[in-house]
């Protein structure tokens, strides 16, 4: 869980100037990119404004640490993921509920990973506990290949009508019959995060 401090209780208030410096309002210091990266692993919450227009901006830095990371050799994106990823901007389907399902589905990874780490201490002891281990990392694949199946149809359809320069029409009733039911899988994904999160 993300801690908040805030002066107000609130996210730390990050400031971006002009010359990319960064200027973090709690501590009155600048900071750099390294050093939010650092704040996101300590689960401190933070939004990064312009220092000149006062907008939220915590996305895109957000992604700068991401890319400056890779750049490290931190591979942690698949270079086809990426490519996916890229392919869905302009989908409006997809921008609508592609970020839902990375959400569940990081919700998800994260919750597994913390049940690894529990299974890990409590077998310190004695044999580790492989077989629970490889059920879980079952489970999460079939979790993702299930959900990845859900955007399959609009995918060709997504790349079957970007090669033509017509514009792109408006939903009709079947598509957004299709959404629907997109959302209400997500919806269902959703719940199956949240039954093993009581577990």
């Amino acid at each position: 869980m993300a801690k908040s401090n805030g002066s107000d209780g609130g996210p730390v208030i990050i400031k971006k100037y002009a010359n990319r410096r960064l200027y973090n309002t709690a501590t009155s210091s600048y900071v750099t990119l390294d050093y939010l990266c650092q704040m996101v692993k300590d689960g401190v919450e933070f939004v990064v404004n312009d220092a000149k227009t006062g907008n939220d901006i915590t996305r895109s830095v957000l992604t700068q640490i991401i890319v400056e990371e890779e750049a490290k050799g931190q591979n942690l994106l698949p270079i086809d993921f990426l490519r996916q990823l890229i392919g869905f901007y302009g989908d409006s389907v997809q921008e609508m509920l592609l970020p839902r399902y990375l959400d569940h589905s990081m919700k998800m990874f994260t919750h597994n990973q913390e049940q690894m780490q529990e299974q890990m201490r409590d077998s310190a002891g004695g044999m580790f506990p492989m077989g629970q281990l490889e059920e879980m990392g079952r489970q999460n694949m079939a979790m993702f290949e299930k959900a990845m199946q859900m955007f399959s149809p609009f995918g060709d359809q997504a790349t079957a009508e970007k090669t033509t320069p017509e514009p792109e029409p408006k939903a009709d009733a079947g598509e957004n019959n299709q959404i629907s039911a997109l959302e209400k899988k997500l919806d269902a994904l959703q719940a199956q995060i949240e039954a093993m999160n009581r577990k």
